[in-house]
C-alpha cells in the first residue's frame, strides 16, 4: 500500500527537473489532430448543415434523418425540468440561484468622466449579441456546466445563447436539458465535436454565428476552438482538470484523499497534488488513497491518473509549498489549514482558491457560486475563471470640447509629425487653427 503515487522531495537533487516534467502537459499540438480539425471545419463552412448532420450521424451514431431533428425544442426542455425528481429539481435550482448571485456581483457598468480641459472620457460597456456554449453530452450529466456557462452570459445581458450537446446514439441526459431550460438558453442543438464548433463559429443555414464560444470538451473541441479564434472570441483552451492540496496535517487524511481522487477521476490524464511539510500526513494520506480505490466506482480511470500524473511532495516549509503552488498556477487549489488568509495573499496563480479545512473543491463544482470553467495547464498565471466581463465588450467614450481640442489637436498633431503620419497630424491641426 502507499506506493501508487510517484513521491517527491523538495531535497531531492533532481526535484526541481522531476517536478518541472510532471508539470509538463500538451493539450492540441498533434499535427494530425490539427490536420483533422482544419478539414472538418473547412467542410462546415462548404456545405453546412449537411455535412454537419454527416458528421454527426458517423461519430455520434446519431439516428437523424435531417438536420431540423438536431434541434430541441423549448417544450422538451421545460418537460425535462418539469419531470425532474423534487430532491434533484430543489438541488438545481439552489445551485443556480447562488450562481446568478455571485454573478451578479461581477456586472460591470459603464462610467465618464469630464477632465480639467472639459473633455468628456470614458468607457462604455455592451454585451455580446450572441454566444454558443458547448456542453459534453451523451449519458454522462453535467448540469453544472449548462449553468456555470449560460447564467453568466444570462446576467451580461446576452441576446441569444445557443447550446451545444452531443448525443451519442440519439441520448441526452434530462437532467442536462433541465439545466438549460433554468438557465434560460434559447436555442440546444444536439451536435458535437469540432463540426459544432465549426458550426458556431462560421454558422450554417440553421445555425447562426456566435460572437463566442465558451464550455469544455474532447481535444477534437479544444483544437477547434484554437482554430477559430479571431473568427469568434473563446474562453480557453480547456486542459485536463487539476487539484491542488496544501494541508501541514492535522487534517482527516480520508477526506484530503477523497479531495485529491475528486480530480483523479474526471479523466486519465487529469492531475492530482498533494504537498505537505508532514511526511507523516503525506503516508496517511497516500494508505487512504489506495483504499478508497477499492470502492471507488471510477476507480480505474483515477488509478491511471494519479499514477501517471499525480504526486505527493514533501516540502520544508510553507514558504517553499508557496513557491511550487505559484510554479503550478492550479486550476483548483485547496489551502486545508485554520489560518488561509495570510497564506492566500502569497498565491499570485490560481483559477480558485477553496481556504479551510471544511471546502471541498467538490463544492465549487456545483453550488458555492463562483464559476467552475477555470484556467488550466498553467494558464492561471495570466487568465481569470470564466466569468460575466467574457460576455461583455467594452468601448471607449471620447467627446473633445471647443476648449480642449485647442491643446489635445495640438498634441496629437505634434507628435503624428514624429511618425511621419501626414494625414493624422492635418486632421488634427484642422481642429484648432
Amino acid at each position: 500500500m502507499g506506493k501508487l503515487m510517484r513521491r517527491l522531495s523538495t531535497q531531492d537533487q533532481d526535484f526541481q527537473h522531476a517536478f518541472t516534467e510532471l508539470l509538463a502537459f500538451e493539450t492540441v499540438n498533434d499535427p494530425e489532430l490539427i490536420k483533422t480539425v482544419d478539414q472538418i471545419i473547412a467542410d462546415v463552412r462548404q456545405h453546412g448543415d449537411a455535412h454537419v448532420l454527416k458528421l454527426t450521424q458517423q461519430f455520434d451514431r446519431h439516428p437523424a434523418h435531417q438536420f431540423s431533428e438536431l434541434e430541441l425544442s423549448q417544450a422538451a426542455l421545460k418537460t425535462a425540468f418539469e419531470g425532474l425528481d423534487s430532491e434533484v429539481r430543489t438541488a438545481l435550482e439552489l445551485s443556480a440561484q447562488r450562481i446568478r448571485t455571485f454573478h451578479e456581483a461581477q456586472k460591470q457598468e459603464g462610467w465618464t468622466y469630464v477632465d480639467d480641459l472639459g473633455n468628456t472620457l470614458g468607457q462604455k460597456v455592451t454585451p455580446l449579441d450572441r454566444v454558443g456554449i458547448y456542453v459534453p453530452g451523451g449519458l454522462a450529466s453535467y448540469p453544472s456546466s449548462v449553468l456555470m456557462n449560460a447564467i453568466p452570459a444570462h446576467v451580461a445581458g446576452v441576446a441569444e445563447i445557443i447550446m451545444v450537446v452531443p448525443a451519442p446514439n440519439g441520448e441526452l441526459n434530462s437532467l442536462v436539458l433541465a439545466a438549460a431550460y433554468l438557465a434560460g438558453v434559447h436555442r440546444v442543438f444536439t451536435i458535437g465535436g469540432a463540426q459544432a464548433v465549426a458550426a458556431l463559429a462560421y454558422g450554417t443555414e440553421t445555425i447562426p454565428r456566435v460572437d463566442k464560444i465558451t464550455g469544455p470538451g474532447n481535444r477534437f473541441v479544444a483544437a477547434a476552438k484554437r482554430a477559430v479564434f479571431g473568427q469568434v472570441g473563446i474562453d480557453m483552451i480547456a486542459g485536463p482538470s487539476e487539484i491542488l492540496v496544501y494541508t501541514e496535517g492535522q487534517n482527516n487524511p480520508e477526506w484530503i484523499a477523497m479531495d485529491v481522487l475528486s480530480q483523479a477521476e474526471h479523466d486519465t490524464v487529469a492531475q492530482a497534488i498533494l504537498i505537505t511539510p508532514d511526511e507523516a500526513f503525506l503516508n496517511e494520506v497516500s494508505d487512504a488513497i489506495e483504499a478508497h480505490l477499492a470502492n471507488l466506482p471510477k476507480a480505474e480511470i483515477a488509478r491511471t491518473s494519479i499514477a501517471n500524473r499525480g504526486a505527493l511532495v514533501l516540502v520544508k516549509d510553507r514558504a517553499e509549498a508557496v513557491e511550487l503552488i505559484n510554479q503550478v498556477a492550479p486550476e483548483h487549489l485547496e489551502l486545508c489549514l485554520d489560518d488561509t488568509e495570510a497564506m492566500s495573499q502569497d498565491i499570485r496563480h490560481a483559477g480558485a482558491i477553496f481556504m479551510g479545512r471544511f471546502t471541498p473543491e467538490a463544492i465549487g463544482d456545483y453550488c458555492a457560486g463562483p464559476n467552475h470553467v477555470l484556467p488550466t495547464s498553467g494558464t492561471a498565471r495570466f487568465s481569470s475563471p470564466l466569468g460575466v466581463y467574457d460576455f461583455q465588450k467594452r468601448s471607449s467614450l471620447i467627446m473633445c470640447s471647443q476648449q480642449g481640442v485647442q491643446t489635445l489637436a495640438k498634441t496629437a498633431d505634434i507628435l503624428a509629425q514624429q511618425e511621419n503620419l501626414d494625414a493624422h497630424a492635418r486632421s488634427a491641426r484642422y481642429r484648432y487653427l
